[in-house]
């Protein structure tokens, strides 16, 4: 993710070289011979492309311990059952989530599922296919938030899932040391 925020048009350049991985809505990655069907195919790759052409640097996310553990709270509660969502089975969210950790519920929160590598699941989270609001690559560009937490496990049902946490303070508070 720093990567990208650092220098969005080189990232660009590196969704140039997957775009051609597609046929239509079919990505054919190396070694993967049978395909996957995406929702938008290679149109949602293009418009991320001319995003990032756009995109102005951005400073590197600090790592928050806080935020990680609220993510891989995240993590061990979903991905046993398999589920899907921001949601904990309780009604907890990204914010409630910081909070029992100690921190601000001022924090948002990105998932992936499916993607093992760390490069995948930032890919999938930038083109964003199938997310309308583009939310993901929103939340990554977005210069409030200076800090990030990632959790990631095994998913009863795509595998793998990775939750990011993003705050604005490493505490997830709006200001360091306000209370919320």
């Amino acid at each position: 993710m720093n990567r990208a925020r650092a220098d969005p048009a080189a990232y660009a350049d590196v969704l140039r070289r997957y775009r051609s991985y597609f046929d239509g809505r079919i990505l054919r990655l190396p070694g993967n011979p049978v395909g996957i069907l995406t929702t938008e195919g290679v149109s949602v790759v293009d418009e991320a492309i001319a995003f990032l052409e756009q995109q102005q640097p951005l400073p590197p996310f600090g790592a928050s311990p806080l935020l990680a553990r609220a993510a891989d709270d995240h993590v061990r509660e979903q991905g046993p059952r398999g589920a899907l969502g921001h949601a904990s089975q309780d009604g907890a969210r990204a914010g409630d989530r910081a909070q029992r950790q100690g921190g601000g519920r001022y924090v948002a929160e990105a998932i992936s599922y499916g993607p093992s590598e760390g490069a995948e699941v930032v890919r999938q989270l930038i083109v964003d296919d199938g997310v309308p609001d583009r939310g993901h690559r929103h939340l990554i560009f977005t210069d409030e938030f200076r800090y990030a937490g990632v959790g990631c496990g095994d998913h009863a049902r795509f595998e793998t899932m990775c939750a990011i946490s993003f705050g604005t303070t490493a505490t997830g508070h709006y200001r360091a040391g306000s209370p919320d």
